[in-house]
């Protein structure tokens, strides 16, 4: 029988180095150097709940869209049938459910994720450090299951519309701007970059990009298919990812 009061809640949220929208990775393990934190809540901070995770090396975290702006369980008019996915330009529509879209009427997203760490010792723990998270900073998290290898991977799997894999671009970062950044996080930041941060319907010319990933706001332009940063600032800024050149 549907309980359409049927609800679930955040068992942990993701602390990333990805505070904004802007420059999060299309799709998990495309920036692999990326690492971020499962915090668990109260609730459900038991070390007895993570036993035995320690012998798988990836993980699927269920998690949710929480900055769409829609709330689709208040508004469910709201949401469409059909979207614009980025693969496909931004201009040519398709089914919600045929979409890795976020705006789903229950906004709920999937990741898998290199498992490097569990931490039982700290005040929080357990704490899972997990690699490739395409997640925000606070991020809720519903649900962790193993990735089980024989039964999730699939090579005969027809990836439709998003068979070819991302695309590359080249990244000129200055070396005296790049010792600005904690040697630890260099390398994360510049799969960021490499990936093109740059949404589909912002590739115009004559633009400065700012993206702000840990405390730092990365400025950064693109000239022909190579994005070269001229400034680091510290970030004070929220929302203000792009402006006028």
């Amino acid at each position: 029988m549907h309980n359409p009061a049927y609800t679930i809640r955040p068992i942990a949220h993701i602390r990333s180095d990805l505070r904004e929208r802007f420059g999060i990775p299309r799709q998990a393990g495309l920036a692999p150097d990326l690492t971020a934190r499962i915090v668990f809540e109260e609730a459900f901070r038991k070390k007895e709940a993570v036993k035995g995770m320690d012998v798988f090396s990836h993980l699927w975290l269920i998690w949710g869209f929480s900055k769409t702006g829609i709330d689709m369980s208040e508004d469910p008019v709201r949401w469409s049938p059909l979207v614009t996915p980025p693969r496909l330009g931004g201009k040519i529509r398709a089914g919600v459910f045929a979409t890795r879209s976020p705006y789903r009427p229950n906004s709920l997203g999937l990741s898998c994720v290199r498992l490097l760490d569990i931490d039982l010792a700290c005040e929080e723990a357990p704490v899972l450090t997990v690699g490739g998270a395409d997640l925000l900073d606070g991020t809720p998290i519903y649900d962790i299951k193993p990735y089980v290898p024989y039964a999730d991977c699939h090579p005969e799997a027809s990836g439709g519309f998003a068979v070819s894999e991302a695309k590359s671009i080249q990244v000129i970062f200055p070396e005296h701007l790049l010792e600005r950044i904690p040697p630890e996080k260099r390398s994360a930041v510049l799969q960021i970059l490499q990936q093109d941060p740059r949404g589909s319907y912002e590739k115009q010319p004559g633009y400065v990009y700012g993206l702000h990933f840990a405390d730092f706001d990365i400025r950064f332009t693109v000239e022909d298919n190579v994005l070269t940063v001229f400034e680091i600032l510290p970030y004070t800024d929220p929302g203000s990812f792009i402006r006028v050149k």
